[in-house]
């Protein structure tokens, strides 16, 4: 019981670690399009929830990854993502178009901690 709590604790707080480190990544990538306000991975569920102030945008818009799955090849690391959703409608079908059911390359240190 001790050890299944002691995983759990350990997760939750590699997740934490990977959450901030993932919303730096991302925020130096879409800055021209706002800023990552929060961001939450959970890797035993294999999801992520992500609230952006995005430029033009009066609210905060939620985006979830509802399932992911990783990948190694050729020494390269993947995360694909497989399910998400958005609560913008119209995010929500460029997501779909265009992020679900794609590969996207690792850096190194996230292939660590997802």
């Amino acid at each position: 019981m001790r050890r299944a709590r002691d995983k759990r604790m350990f997760t939750a707080a590699k997740d934490a670690v990977a959450s901030q480190a993932a919303r730096t990544f991302v925020n130096d990538r879409i800055a021209r399009y706002g800023q990552v306000r929060e961001l939450k991975i959970d890797s035993r569920a294999k999801t992520v929830t992500v609230v952006c102030e995005l430029i033009g945008e009066s609210e905060p818009v939620n985006v979830r990854v509802d399932s992911y799955r990783l990948a190694s090849e050729n020494g390269q690391h993947f995360v694909e993502v497989l399910n998400c959703s958005c609560s913008r409608p119209w995010l929500h079908n460029l997501l779909a178009d265009h992020a679900c059911g794609r590969r996207w390359a690792l850096p190194a240190w996230a292939a660590k901690v997802l």
